[in-house]
Protein backbone atom coordinates (compact mmCIF):
# COMPACT_ATOMS: atom_id res chain seq x y z
CA UNK A 1 0.00 0.00 0.00
CA UNK A 2 2.87 2.34 0.90
CA UNK A 3 4.54 1.54 -2.43
CA UNK A 4 1.33 2.32 -4.32
CA UNK A 5 0.90 5.66 -2.50
CA UNK A 6 4.51 6.57 -3.22
CA UNK A 7 4.07 5.73 -6.93
CA UNK A 8 0.89 7.82 -7.12
CA UNK A 9 2.69 10.82 -5.55
CA UNK A 10 5.55 10.45 -8.04
CA UNK A 11 3.10 10.37 -10.96
CA UNK A 12 1.29 13.39 -9.55
CA UNK A 13 4.55 15.38 -9.35
CA UNK A 14 5.46 14.42 -12.90
CA UNK A 15 2.01 15.50 -14.10
CA UNK A 16 2.33 18.86 -12.32
CA UNK A 17 5.75 19.45 -13.89
CA UNK A 18 4.36 18.55 -17.33
CA UNK A 19 1.38 20.91 -16.92
CA UNK A 20 3.69 23.73 -15.81
CA UNK A 21 5.95 23.23 -18.84
CA UNK A 22 2.99 23.29 -21.18
CA UNK A 23 1.71 26.49 -19.54
CA UNK A 24 5.09 28.17 -20.04
CA UNK A 25 5.20 27.10 -23.70
CA UNK A 26 1.69 28.44 -24.29
CA UNK A 27 2.54 31.77 -22.61
CA UNK A 28 5.67 32.05 -24.73
CA UNK A 29 3.66 31.45 -27.91
CA UNK A 30 1.10 34.08 -26.92
CA UNK A 31 3.85 36.62 -26.16
CA UNK A 32 5.49 35.85 -29.50
CA UNK A 33 2.16 36.33 -31.32
CA UNK A 34 1.70 39.73 -29.68
CA UNK A 35 5.25 40.81 -30.51
CA UNK A 36 4.89 40.05 -34.22
CA UNK A 37 2.09 42.20 -35.75
CA UNK A 38 -0.14 40.83 -38.44
CA UNK A 39 1.11 41.65 -41.92
CA UNK A 40 -1.79 43.73 -43.29
CA UNK A 41 -2.22 44.26 -47.01
CA UNK A 42 -3.66 47.77 -46.85
CA UNK A 43 -7.21 46.78 -47.84
CA UNK A 44 -10.63 46.99 -46.22
CA UNK A 45 -13.26 44.31 -46.76
CA UNK A 46 -16.99 44.94 -46.62
CA UNK A 47 -20.09 42.98 -47.51
CA UNK A 48 -21.92 43.99 -50.65
CA UNK A 49 -25.04 44.83 -48.65
CA UNK A 50 -23.00 47.26 -46.50
CA UNK A 51 -22.07 49.50 -49.44
CA UNK A 52 -24.83 52.02 -48.69
CA UNK A 53 -23.78 52.13 -44.99
CA UNK A 54 -20.21 52.83 -46.08
CA UNK A 55 -21.24 55.76 -48.28
CA UNK A 56 -23.66 57.06 -45.66
CA UNK A 57 -21.11 57.02 -42.82
CA UNK A 58 -17.97 58.13 -44.65
CA UNK A 59 -19.50 60.68 -47.05
CA UNK A 60 -23.08 61.79 -46.38
CA UNK A 61 -23.02 61.93 -42.57
CA UNK A 62 -19.41 62.99 -42.05
CA UNK A 63 -18.97 66.49 -40.60
CA UNK A 64 -15.79 68.45 -41.30
CA UNK A 65 -15.99 69.86 -37.79
CA UNK A 66 -15.78 67.51 -34.85
CA UNK A 67 -14.50 63.97 -35.32
CA UNK A 68 -12.49 64.66 -38.48
CA UNK A 69 -10.28 67.17 -36.67
CA UNK A 70 -8.44 64.28 -35.02
CA UNK A 71 -7.96 62.28 -38.24
CA UNK A 72 -5.05 62.40 -40.61
CA UNK A 73 -5.81 64.57 -43.67
CA UNK A 74 -7.41 62.58 -46.47
CA UNK A 75 -8.55 59.72 -44.21
CA UNK A 76 -11.98 59.31 -45.92
CA UNK A 77 -10.25 59.13 -49.31
CA UNK A 78 -7.78 56.50 -48.07
CA UNK A 79 -10.57 54.40 -46.52
CA UNK A 80 -12.62 54.49 -49.72
CA UNK A 81 -9.59 53.58 -51.80
CA UNK A 82 -8.70 50.66 -49.51
CA UNK A 83 -12.23 49.33 -50.13
CA UNK A 84 -11.69 49.80 -53.87
CA UNK A 85 -8.43 47.84 -53.62
CA UNK A 86 -10.15 44.89 -51.95
CA UNK A 87 -12.84 44.70 -54.65
CA UNK A 88 -10.04 44.73 -57.22
CA UNK A 89 -8.16 42.07 -55.22
CA UNK A 90 -11.25 39.83 -55.35
CA UNK A 91 -11.45 40.48 -59.12
CA UNK A 92 -15.10 41.42 -58.53
CA UNK A 93 -15.86 43.87 -61.34
CA UNK A 94 -19.52 44.32 -60.43
CA UNK A 95 -18.68 45.18 -56.81
CA UNK A 96 -15.92 47.58 -57.85
CA UNK A 97 -18.07 49.40 -60.41
CA UNK A 98 -20.95 49.66 -57.94
CA UNK A 99 -18.65 51.09 -55.26
CA UNK A 100 -17.08 53.70 -57.55
CA UNK A 101 -20.49 54.85 -58.76
CA UNK A 102 -21.77 55.01 -55.18
CA UNK A 103 -18.75 57.10 -54.10
CA UNK A 104 -19.19 59.57 -56.96
CA UNK A 105 -22.95 59.83 -56.38
CA UNK A 106 -22.39 60.30 -52.64
CA UNK A 107 -19.93 63.16 -53.12
CA UNK A 108 -22.24 64.81 -55.68
CA UNK A 109 -25.14 64.63 -53.23
CA UNK A 110 -23.23 66.07 -50.28
CA UNK A 111 -21.98 68.94 -52.47
CA UNK A 112 -25.48 69.61 -53.77
CA UNK A 113 -26.94 69.60 -50.26
CA UNK A 114 -24.18 71.87 -48.88
CA UNK A 115 -23.35 74.03 -51.91
CA UNK A 116 -23.03 77.16 -49.75
CA UNK A 117 -21.06 75.54 -46.91
CA UNK A 118 -17.40 76.56 -47.15
CA UNK A 119 -16.22 73.86 -44.70
CA UNK A 120 -17.96 71.01 -46.52
CA UNK A 121 -16.77 72.20 -49.93
CA UNK A 122 -13.19 72.53 -48.71
CA UNK A 123 -13.27 69.10 -47.06
CA UNK A 124 -14.61 67.25 -50.10
CA UNK A 125 -12.51 69.14 -52.59
CA UNK A 126 -9.47 67.99 -50.64
CA UNK A 127 -10.67 64.38 -50.28
CA UNK A 128 -11.77 64.10 -53.91
CA UNK A 129 -8.29 65.26 -54.90
CA UNK A 130 -6.69 62.73 -52.50
CA UNK A 131 -8.82 59.91 -53.93
CA UNK A 132 -7.94 60.96 -57.47
CA UNK A 133 -4.25 60.86 -56.56
CA UNK A 134 -4.63 57.38 -54.99
CA UNK A 135 -6.29 56.03 -58.13
CA UNK A 136 -3.33 57.32 -60.14
CA UNK A 137 -0.56 56.34 -57.71
CA UNK A 138 -1.77 52.74 -57.44
CA UNK A 139 -2.94 52.37 -61.05
CA UNK A 140 0.13 50.42 -62.08
CA UNK A 141 0.90 53.03 -64.75
CA UNK A 142 4.62 53.73 -64.84
CA UNK A 143 4.30 57.54 -64.99
CA UNK A 144 2.53 57.57 -61.61
CA UNK A 145 4.81 55.05 -59.85
CA UNK A 146 8.13 56.90 -60.00
CA UNK A 147 8.07 57.99 -56.35
CA UNK A 148 6.45 54.84 -54.94
CA UNK A 149 8.14 52.75 -52.27
CA UNK A 150 8.56 49.05 -53.17
CA UNK A 151 5.62 48.25 -50.91
CA UNK A 152 3.41 50.89 -52.56
CA UNK A 153 4.24 49.49 -55.99
CA UNK A 154 3.26 46.04 -54.69
CA UNK A 155 -0.10 47.48 -53.57
CA UNK A 156 -1.11 48.59 -57.07
CA UNK A 157 -4.46 47.55 -58.54
CA UNK A 158 -4.17 44.14 -60.19
CA UNK A 159 -7.25 43.52 -62.30
CA UNK A 160 -9.09 46.68 -63.38
CA UNK A 161 -8.39 49.94 -65.21
CA UNK A 162 -10.17 52.82 -63.47
CA UNK A 163 -9.02 55.60 -65.83
CA UNK A 164 -12.62 56.36 -66.87
CA UNK A 165 -13.63 56.77 -63.24
CA UNK A 166 -10.58 59.00 -62.72
CA UNK A 167 -11.87 61.33 -65.44
CA UNK A 168 -15.30 61.47 -63.81
CA UNK A 169 -13.69 62.24 -60.44
CA UNK A 170 -11.55 64.95 -62.04
CA UNK A 171 -14.63 66.59 -63.57
CA UNK A 172 -16.37 66.39 -60.19
CA UNK A 173 -13.37 68.01 -58.48
CA UNK A 174 -13.47 70.88 -61.00
CA UNK A 175 -17.17 71.40 -60.23
CA UNK A 176 -16.49 71.44 -56.47
CA UNK A 177 -13.59 73.88 -56.99
CA UNK A 178 -15.73 76.42 -58.85
CA UNK A 179 -18.47 76.21 -56.22
CA UNK A 180 -15.81 76.57 -53.52
CA UNK A 181 -14.40 79.69 -55.20
CA UNK A 182 -17.90 81.16 -55.60
CA UNK A 183 -18.59 80.83 -51.86
CA UNK A 184 -15.28 82.49 -50.95
CA UNK A 185 -15.80 85.30 -53.46
CA UNK A 186 -19.24 86.03 -52.03
CA UNK A 187 -17.73 86.32 -48.55
CA UNK A 188 -14.74 88.42 -49.60
CA UNK A 189 -16.32 90.83 -52.12
CA UNK A 190 -18.09 93.16 -49.61
CA UNK A 191 -14.76 93.72 -47.83
CA UNK A 192 -12.67 94.68 -50.84
CA UNK A 193 -13.63 98.29 -51.69
CA UNK A 194 -13.93 99.44 -48.06
CA UNK A 195 -10.72 97.63 -47.06
CA UNK A 196 -8.61 98.58 -50.08
CA UNK A 197 -9.92 102.08 -50.89
CA UNK A 198 -12.14 103.65 -48.24
CA UNK A 199 -10.60 102.85 -44.88
CA UNK A 200 -7.47 104.93 -44.25
CA UNK A 201 -4.64 102.48 -43.65
CA UNK A 202 -1.94 105.17 -43.59
CA UNK A 203 -1.52 107.46 -40.62
CA UNK A 204 -1.42 111.15 -41.37
CA UNK A 205 -3.31 111.07 -44.66
CA UNK A 206 -6.86 110.95 -43.34
CA UNK A 207 -6.91 114.75 -43.39
CA UNK A 208 -5.83 114.79 -47.05
CA UNK A 209 -9.27 114.79 -48.64
CA UNK A 210 -9.74 115.54 -52.33
CA UNK A 211 -11.31 118.93 -52.84
CA UNK A 212 -14.82 119.37 -54.20
CA UNK A 213 -16.31 116.08 -52.93
CA UNK A 214 -18.69 115.26 -50.15
CA UNK A 215 -19.83 111.92 -48.86
CA UNK A 216 -22.70 110.62 -50.93
CA UNK A 217 -25.97 110.00 -49.14
CA UNK A 218 -26.94 106.35 -49.31
CA UNK A 219 -23.48 105.41 -50.56
CA UNK A 220 -22.32 101.82 -50.33
CA UNK A 221 -19.34 103.24 -48.43
CA UNK A 222 -21.32 104.65 -45.50
CA UNK A 223 -20.67 101.59 -43.33
CA UNK A 224 -17.24 101.00 -44.78
CA UNK A 225 -15.43 101.54 -41.48
CA UNK A 226 -16.56 98.05 -40.48
CA UNK A 227 -14.11 96.60 -43.05
CA UNK A 228 -10.38 97.35 -43.25
CA UNK A 229 -7.35 95.78 -44.91
CA UNK A 230 -7.06 93.73 -41.70
CA UNK A 231 -10.55 92.34 -42.37
CA UNK A 232 -9.39 91.12 -45.78
CA UNK A 233 -6.21 89.58 -44.37
CA UNK A 234 -8.08 87.88 -41.53
CA UNK A 235 -10.59 86.39 -43.97
CA UNK A 236 -7.81 85.14 -46.24
CA UNK A 237 -6.12 83.58 -43.21
CA UNK A 238 -9.36 81.87 -42.18
CA UNK A 239 -9.72 80.40 -45.68
CA UNK A 240 -6.09 79.26 -45.66
CA UNK A 241 -6.35 77.71 -42.19
CA UNK A 242 -9.39 75.62 -43.13
CA UNK A 243 -7.85 74.39 -46.38
CA UNK A 244 -4.64 73.43 -44.56
CA UNK A 245 -6.56 71.65 -41.81
CA UNK A 246 -8.36 69.57 -44.44
CA UNK A 247 -5.03 68.56 -45.96
CA UNK A 248 -5.57 70.32 -49.27
CA UNK A 249 -2.59 69.98 -51.60
CA UNK A 250 -0.36 73.07 -51.68
CA UNK A 251 -0.62 73.29 -55.46
CA UNK A 252 -4.38 73.64 -55.18
CA UNK A 253 -4.17 76.16 -52.32
CA UNK A 254 -1.88 78.31 -54.48
CA UNK A 255 -4.47 78.32 -57.28
CA UNK A 256 -7.23 79.31 -54.84
CA UNK A 257 -5.18 82.20 -53.44
CA UNK A 258 -4.27 83.44 -56.92
CA UNK A 259 -7.97 83.53 -57.86
CA UNK A 260 -8.88 85.47 -54.70
CA UNK A 261 -6.07 87.98 -55.23
CA UNK A 262 -7.29 88.54 -58.79
CA UNK A 263 -10.74 89.35 -57.39
CA UNK A 264 -9.25 91.86 -54.94
CA UNK A 265 -7.21 93.58 -57.66
CA UNK A 266 -9.93 93.65 -60.32
CA UNK A 267 -12.66 94.88 -57.95
CA UNK A 268 -10.46 97.65 -56.56
CA UNK A 269 -9.30 98.81 -60.00
CA UNK A 270 -12.87 98.89 -61.33
CA UNK A 271 -13.93 101.21 -58.52
CA UNK A 272 -11.03 103.53 -59.26
CA UNK A 273 -12.36 103.77 -62.81
CA UNK A 274 -15.87 104.53 -61.59
CA UNK A 275 -15.16 107.11 -58.89
CA UNK A 276 -13.29 110.40 -59.33
CA UNK A 277 -12.90 110.75 -55.58
CA UNK A 278 -10.89 107.51 -55.67
CA UNK A 279 -8.41 109.00 -58.15
CA UNK A 280 -6.00 110.98 -56.02
CA UNK A 281 -2.41 110.80 -54.86
CA UNK A 282 -3.72 109.92 -51.41
CA UNK A 283 -5.56 106.87 -52.74
CA UNK A 284 -2.50 105.83 -54.72
CA UNK A 285 -0.42 105.84 -51.53
CA UNK A 286 -3.10 103.90 -49.68
CA UNK A 287 -3.45 101.24 -52.39
CA UNK A 288 0.32 100.75 -52.55
CA UNK A 289 0.43 100.31 -48.79
CA UNK A 290 -2.40 97.75 -48.85
CA UNK A 291 -0.73 95.81 -51.67
CA UNK A 292 2.39 95.56 -49.51
CA UNK A 293 0.24 94.08 -46.71
CA UNK A 294 -1.09 91.46 -49.12
CA UNK A 295 2.42 90.71 -50.33
CA UNK A 296 3.56 90.25 -46.73
CA UNK A 297 0.68 87.85 -46.12
CA UNK A 298 1.82 85.71 -49.05
CA UNK A 299 5.32 85.51 -47.59
CA UNK A 300 3.96 84.60 -44.16
CA UNK A 301 1.94 81.72 -45.67
CA UNK A 302 4.85 80.71 -47.97
CA UNK A 303 2.72 81.29 -51.06
CA UNK A 304 5.09 83.47 -53.08
CA UNK A 305 5.17 80.84 -55.87
CA UNK A 306 1.41 81.12 -56.35
CA UNK A 307 1.87 84.10 -58.73
CA UNK A 308 -0.98 85.71 -56.82
CA UNK A 309 0.89 89.01 -56.53
CA UNK A 310 1.14 89.16 -60.33
CA UNK A 311 -2.65 89.51 -60.54
CA UNK A 312 -2.32 92.84 -58.68
CA UNK A 313 0.00 94.39 -61.27
CA UNK A 314 -2.73 96.44 -63.00
CA UNK A 315 -3.82 97.83 -59.63
CA UNK A 316 -0.23 98.46 -58.57
CA UNK A 317 0.44 100.41 -61.78
CA UNK A 318 -2.76 102.40 -61.30
CA UNK A 319 -1.58 103.31 -57.78
CA UNK A 320 1.78 104.41 -59.21
CA UNK A 321 0.03 106.47 -61.90
CA UNK A 322 -1.96 108.33 -59.24
CA UNK A 323 1.25 109.31 -57.41
CA UNK A 324 3.64 110.13 -60.27
CA UNK A 325 4.17 113.59 -61.77
CA UNK A 326 1.86 114.28 -64.68
CA UNK A 327 2.97 117.42 -66.48
CA UNK A 328 6.06 117.14 -68.72
CA UNK A 329 6.81 115.21 -71.89
CA UNK A 330 9.20 113.09 -69.85
CA UNK A 331 6.38 112.23 -67.45
CA UNK A 332 4.21 111.18 -70.38
CA UNK A 333 6.97 108.91 -71.73
CA UNK A 334 7.53 107.36 -68.30
CA UNK A 335 3.81 106.66 -67.91
CA UNK A 336 3.52 104.91 -71.26
CA UNK A 337 6.66 102.85 -70.58
CA UNK A 338 5.66 101.85 -67.04
CA UNK A 339 1.91 101.19 -67.23
CA UNK A 340 2.18 98.06 -69.36
CA UNK A 341 -0.61 96.22 -67.52
CA UNK A 342 -3.14 98.99 -68.14
CA UNK A 343 -4.65 99.56 -71.57
CA UNK A 344 -4.81 103.07 -73.13
CA UNK A 345 -8.49 103.50 -72.23
CA UNK A 346 -7.77 102.85 -68.53
CA UNK A 347 -4.71 105.13 -68.45
CA UNK A 348 -6.58 108.04 -70.04
CA UNK A 349 -9.57 107.49 -67.74
CA UNK A 350 -7.37 107.72 -64.63
CA UNK A 351 -5.63 110.84 -65.93
CA UNK A 352 -8.94 112.54 -66.71
CA UNK A 353 -10.42 111.53 -63.35
CA UNK A 354 -7.40 112.57 -61.29
CA UNK A 355 -8.47 114.80 -58.40
CA UNK A 356 -5.99 117.10 -56.54
CA UNK A 357 -5.83 116.58 -52.80
CA UNK A 358 -5.35 120.29 -52.08
CA UNK A 359 -5.56 123.70 -53.77
CA UNK A 360 -1.82 123.80 -54.45
CA UNK A 361 -1.97 120.79 -56.77
CA UNK A 362 -3.19 121.20 -60.33
CA UNK A 363 -5.43 118.91 -62.29
CA UNK A 364 -3.93 116.98 -65.19
CA UNK A 365 -4.00 119.26 -68.24
CA UNK A 366 -5.85 118.19 -71.36
CA UNK A 367 -2.69 118.76 -73.41
CA UNK A 368 -0.80 116.27 -71.22
CA UNK A 369 -3.58 113.71 -71.66
CA UNK A 370 -3.42 114.19 -75.45
CA UNK A 371 0.35 113.70 -75.33
CA UNK A 372 -0.06 110.40 -73.48
CA UNK A 373 -2.77 109.33 -75.94
CA UNK A 374 -0.48 109.98 -78.88
CA UNK A 375 2.26 107.87 -77.31
CA UNK A 376 -0.24 105.05 -76.66
CA UNK A 377 -1.87 105.02 -80.09
CA UNK A 378 0.26 102.14 -81.35
CA UNK A 379 -0.35 100.03 -78.26
CA UNK A 380 -2.40 96.91 -78.91
CA UNK A 381 -4.62 95.10 -76.45
CA UNK A 382 -8.00 95.33 -74.80
CA UNK A 383 -10.12 98.44 -75.06
CA UNK A 384 -12.30 97.52 -72.09
CA UNK A 385 -12.38 100.00 -69.24
CA UNK A 386 -13.45 97.48 -66.58
CA UNK A 387 -11.87 94.18 -65.66
CA UNK A 388 -14.05 91.07 -65.61
CA UNK A 389 -14.26 90.18 -61.92
CA UNK A 390 -16.04 86.93 -62.87
CA UNK A 391 -13.02 85.67 -64.81
CA UNK A 392 -11.64 82.39 -63.43
CA UNK A 393 -8.23 80.93 -64.15
CA UNK A 394 -8.29 77.35 -65.37
CA UNK A 395 -7.85 74.97 -62.45
CA UNK A 396 -5.50 72.00 -62.71
CA UNK A 397 -5.03 68.98 -60.45
CA UNK A 398 -1.37 68.00 -60.75
CA UNK A 399 -0.53 64.47 -59.60
CA UNK A 400 0.76 64.46 -56.00
CA UNK A 401 1.80 61.00 -54.72
CA UNK A 402 1.32 60.23 -51.04
CA UNK A 403 3.94 58.72 -48.74
CA UNK A 404 1.20 57.21 -46.54
CA UNK A 405 1.54 53.43 -46.08
CA UNK A 406 -1.97 52.00 -46.52
CA UNK A 407 -1.16 48.85 -44.52
CA UNK A 408 -0.51 50.98 -41.41
CA UNK A 409 -3.81 52.88 -41.55
CA UNK A 410 -6.42 52.08 -38.91
CA UNK A 411 -10.04 53.14 -39.20
CA UNK A 412 -10.98 55.55 -36.36
CA UNK A 413 -13.80 54.23 -34.20
CA UNK A 414 -15.46 57.66 -34.38
CA UNK A 415 -16.42 56.95 -38.00
CA UNK A 416 -18.66 54.01 -36.97
CA UNK A 417 -17.28 51.71 -39.64
CA UNK A 418 -17.09 48.57 -37.51
CA UNK A 419 -18.50 46.53 -40.39
CA UNK A 420 -15.22 46.99 -42.30
CA UNK A 421 -12.54 44.33 -41.84
CA UNK A 422 -8.89 45.29 -42.09
CA UNK A 423 -7.14 42.92 -44.49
Amino acid sequence: LKLQVSELQRQKQELEVHVEEQSRELAAKQTSALAIPKDYLGMLEYKREDESRLVQNIILDLKPKGVVVNMIPGMPAYILFMCVRHADYLNDGAKLKSLMNAIISGVKKVIMDHHKDFEVLSFWLSNTYHLLNCLKQYSGEEEFMKQNTPRQSKNCLQNFDLSEHRQILSDLAIHIYHQFIAVMEKTLTPMIVPGMLVHESLQGISSMKPTGFRKRSGSIYEDSETYTISSILQQLSAFHSTMSQHGMEQGLIRQVVKQLFFLVGATTLNHIMLRKDMCSCRKGMQIRCNISYLEEWLKEKELQTSNAIDTLRPLSQAAWLLQVNKSTDGDAKEITDTCTELNPVQIVKILNSYTPIDDFEKRVSSSFVRKVQSLLQDHEGSTQLMLDTQYHFQVTFPFCPSSQALELLQVPSSLHLGFLTRI
